[in-house]
């Protein structure tokens, strides 16, 4: 069963696009697995304290974009190929990308600053993660 327990909702966005968020993060971490129930929408109204109406709504996105599916009366299954994986990952790496971009940018930083820093830093991080 997918848990939503470590979700902490925020005023960051919506919190449909919250939801989307962390489902993807999840996967992309291997925490979410193709196969998997979902919670209830009712269950995890409740357990996230949220409309039901905003539940209904990260769900239908996760049904368009075919990381779930569901049929009336059963419960909602995880469907993610390596192919969607791979989709997830890249959209999630790029968004992370483009805000350190931005906020680089409004910094006053230069490209060759911000390179050599990200290098220095993803050395250290893989370092300490050995």
């Amino acid at each position: 069963m997918v848990s939503f327990d470590q979700l902490r909702l925020d005023n960051s966005a919506p919190i449909y696009q919250q939801i989307l968020l962390f489902f993807k993060q999840q996967a992309a971490a291997g925490i979410i697995t193709d196969g998997e129930e979902m919670p209830s929408r009712r269950t995890l109204s409740a357990l996230l304290g949220v409309n039901p109406n905003t539940i209904q709504k990260a769900c239908r996105l996760l049904e368009e974009e075919g990381l779930i599916t569901s049929r009336g009366g059963a419960k909602s299954i995880v469907t993610l190929t390596g192919e969607q994986l791979a989709r997830i990952k890249n959209e999630l790496m790029e968004k992370e990308v483009k805000d350190a971009v931005r906020g680089l940018q409004a910094a006053g930083f230069e490209k060759k600053e911000a390179l050599e820093l990200f290098e220095k830093l993803w050395d250290e991080f893989q370092s300490t993660e050995t």
